[in-house]
């Protein structure tokens, strides 16, 4: 039962960074997404459940072996960590914007997601053993 709940947990957060970033190659590619939202609120609704799901994920299973828990856990990090790139390699260049820092903006996000990749790969080795 807390594993079924579990892979619903991280199943929603991988469904949800996948449309988080398909709505932003869109908006890179065509000028507007498909999702009426500003970024912001893209952010917001999409990539906060993706980094915080993960986490609730682990907790409900931690006794529960499961190698494939483990690897959609690593999954999203991946996906998190792809989106701090992101951040990073969409940014306006230094002199065309003072407002925003695309490394503070990122490096949390990478951060979070090698926390989450962690997780996943110390689910995988503990139900390996």
């Amino acid at each position: 039962m807390a594993l079924g709940l579990a892979y619903i947990l991280v199943g929603i957060p991988i469904a949800l960074l996948g449309i988080y970033g398909i709505d932003v190659i869109v908006t890179e590619l065509a000028g507007e997404g498909f999702l009426p939202i500003d970024h912001r609120a893209r952010g917001i609704g999409l990539g906060l459940p993706g980094i915080i799901l993960p986490f609730a994920a682990f907790v409900v299973a931690r006794k529960q072996a499961s190698v494939g828990l483990g690897a959609m856990l690593v999954v999203v990090g991946v996906l998190i960590i792809a989106g701090g790139l992101a951040v990073i390699g969409l940014a306006d260049p230094p002199e065309m914007s003072d407002t925003r820092n695309a490394a503070a903006e990122a490096l949390p996000l990478i951060a979070v997601g090698s926390v989450i990749i962690g997780l996943g790969v110390f689910k995988i080795r503990r139900s390996q053993s």
